[in-house]
């Protein structure tokens, strides 16, 4: 048997392999695409023998899930460490604004999440474990009553869609003269029209201005 320090070396040998097959797997993907995609590829670029990838990631398909699956991993860490308040609505939007955050702060791993492939696909399980902590968070609000939607499905689909949508255009089009409260203010938005209205945002988002004089003038 070697030593603690022997084994230590050799853990720290294979972390770096992985992470500079992953690395080249993600640069090869988002130039070419699956389709173009290949081992021999791969190998060009990274260094690293055709066994090697083999014997660390099984296939190609295991090698993408396995990049995916590392990548989103921290997006599911990170929207764990939401904290969980006393109010779900507002949980809710916490929980949305991280994942959206995420994905424009990793503009290359939303890009690989949601390319075409080639093949019939499953999101890796940090990914499907994200979309489960949102989902988790309407059924609770649907449990309660709170929703204005016929089924909570239609609600936490809207919400995808929305972060998606939001996130991919930024990504696609940093040039553009963004409104630094967009975000916030479409999942308000959005928010404010599927939750029913003693229930939105309980003082999260600010008050609408003052209509008609109502309120005092100082």
């Amino acid at each position: 048997m070697g030593s603690p320090a022997f084994a230590q070396r050799r853990h720290e040998q294979r972390t770096q392999v992985r992470r500079s097959i992953l690395d080249a797997t993600e640069a090869l993907l988002l130039e070419e695409g699956e389709e173009r995609f290949s081992i021999r590829r791969l190998v060009e670029r990274c260094g690293y023998t055709a066994p090697t990838v083999y014997h660390h990631f099984g296939d190609k398909k295991g090698l993408i899930d396995a990049l995916l699956d590392e990548r989103f991993g921290r997006l599911a860490r990170q929207m764990k460490r939401v904290p969980r308040g006393d109010d779900p609505v507002g949980y809710l939007r916490a929980m949305a604004l991280a994942f959206l955050r995420f994905s424009l702060r990793n503009p290359t791993h939303h890009r690989l999440l949601f390319a075409p492939r080639a093949q019939p696909y499953e999101p890796p399980r940090s990914v499907q474990e994200a979309r489960e902590l949102l989902e988790r968070a309407w059924m609770e609000l649907w449990e309660q009553g709170r929703l204005r939607v016929g089924e909570a499905a239609s609600a936490g689909q809207a919400l995808f869609c929305l972060i998606y949508g939001l996130a991919s255009r930024r990504i696609a089009r940093p040039e553009d003269d963004w409104s630094k409260t967009g975000i916030e203010d479409a999942i308000d938005a959005l928010l404010r029209g599927l939750v029913a209205e003693d229930a939105v945002l309980r003082g999260l988002v600010a008050e609408e201005p003052a209509k008609n004089g109502r309120r005092g003038n100082g």
